[in-house]
């Protein structure tokens, strides 16, 4: 098995690409250790010394790690770490799948302008969030604004304000009138 990495905006996340599908719908999101019970595969990359948050998308694992840990030292526990849990036969996931969507449910009045929203999202956010190792999800809509969940890569990044603000605020300001600004939100 030949495990590709490829750096992310984040210099604190690097997405492993293990050449074969990780997750069959939805993503998974473990900012802990202890939030990754349910995933073998993540607590597997949560034992090497330095990781602090794992993320599985489609065909990717978005690890991220400690300010103080190097990548260079930390990287081949992580390579071993996922190509032991892809060879024992383990699911990524133990129990019930997460939603296939992962944007929070609304039941307000808005209904029709959040699923212009979320359709949005899905469709011209969320594949390019993809390609550097993070999701973002709809979390809520109130007043105009618009409340997002980034994770993997996008969560503490550095140019995630950039992102949110620059892009995907004037993207919804454009095709949803309703909308006047855009937050981030952390959930956990």
């Amino acid at each position: 098995m030949f495990i590709q990495t490829e750096s992310t905006p984040n210099p604190a996340t690097l997405k492993f690409l293990p050449g074969q599908q990780v997750m069959s719908s939805g993503t998974a999101d473990f900012p802990t250790g202890d939030a990754a019970q349910a995933s073998p595969l993540a607590r597997r990359v949560f034992a090497a010394e330095g990781v602090t948050g794992v993320f599985l998308g489609s065909d990717f694992i978005t690890v991220t790690k400690a300010d103080e840990a190097d990548w260079a030292h930390i990287k081949p526990a992580i390579l071993g770490a996922i190509m032991e849990h892809f060879q024992s036969g383990a699911p990524v996931i133990e129990g019930a799948a997460p939603a296939a969507s992962g944007h929070a449910t609304h039941d307000g009045p808005d209904g029709e302008i959040v699923d212009q929203i979320k359709q949005l999202l899905d469709s011209r956010v969320r594949p390019a969030v993809a390609q550097d190792g993070g999701d973002i999800t709809f979390h809520g809509f109130e007043r105009g604004v618009v409340y997002l969940h980034m994770q993997g890569a996008c969560a503490g990044c550095p140019s995630s304000t950039l992102t949110l603000k620059m892009g995907i605020e004037n993207l919804l300001r454009h095709y949803i009138p309703e909308v006047t600004e855009v937050r981030p939100v952390a959930v956990g």
